[in-house]
């Protein structure tokens, strides 16, 4: 299992809960109704969108929540790397007909309730594998195994997957990063979401320090 999983390697710290307050957030960011398949996305390559959701998965699973992680980054993915699992037959195998689904969620080492749908093998064309009927039935199976659906994709700006996808969720986290996103990437990821009717539940601030989030919480 890897060091960067906060939630797991120090549960106690400040890090832990403040992914256990988004998900409390996020439980309750339809009136605690009906709101299970959440995408997680980004602007860019480098905001950490996926060390987010699976720390986000992990606090919603020691909550009593039955969680499944799809890794639909099928570009650069990095849910399989994050939870020390294995690659094979992933999402990519389940949409070309190669395996069930049930044959290849696995499950995470002490963390009762939470199992991963990796990504799998590459394939050659992501964005169509992600606009197909089978990828929208896949999301729809996954909903009917767990309370809570948790689905990687790439970054809005870089690639058209997270359009592809935005409509068949609940709804969507954009993962900003401190110091680092700039104001017109997160504007214009907010835009390219809107305009395929993407229903934008909150923006994740990653990458801030102990101080500065005690300094907002005095003022």
């Amino acid at each position: 299992m890897t060091k960067q999983l906060i939630t797991l390697t120090s549960p106690g710290s400040a890090a832990a809960e403040a992914y256990r307050q988004l998900y409390i957030n996020l439980a309750f960011s339809n009136g605690g109704q009906g709101s299970h398949k959440f995408l997680i996305t980004s602007s860019t390559a480098s905001e950490d969108k996926s060390l987010v959701l699976a720390n986000l998965a992990v606090v919603a699973a020691q909550m009593g929540q039955k969680v499944v992680v799809m890794d639909a980054d099928l570009r650069q993915p990095q849910q399989h790397q994050l939870f020390g699992l294995s690659n094979d037959l992933g999402v990519s195998g389940v949409v070309e007909g190669k395996a069930d689904t049930a044959d290849v969620l696995k499950t995470v080492p002490d963390v009762a309730d939470l199992r991963v749908l990796t990504s799998g093998p590459q394939l050659a064309t992501p964005s169509q594998v992600l606009a197909s009927r089978r990828m929208e039935d896949l999301i729809a199976e996954l909903s009917t195994l767990a309370d809570l659906v948790l689905i990687d994709v790439p970054p809005v700006l870089v690639v058209s997957d997270a359009s592809v996808l935005a409509s068949k969720v609940d709804g969507v986290l954009l993962v900003v990063k401190a110091g680092q996103t700039k104001r017109d990437q997160a504007r214009r990821a907010k835009e390219h979401l809107e305009k395929v009717g993407a229903n934008i539940i909150g923006v994740v601030l990653d990458n801030v320090t102990a101080d500065a989030a005690l300094q907002g919480y005095d003022q």
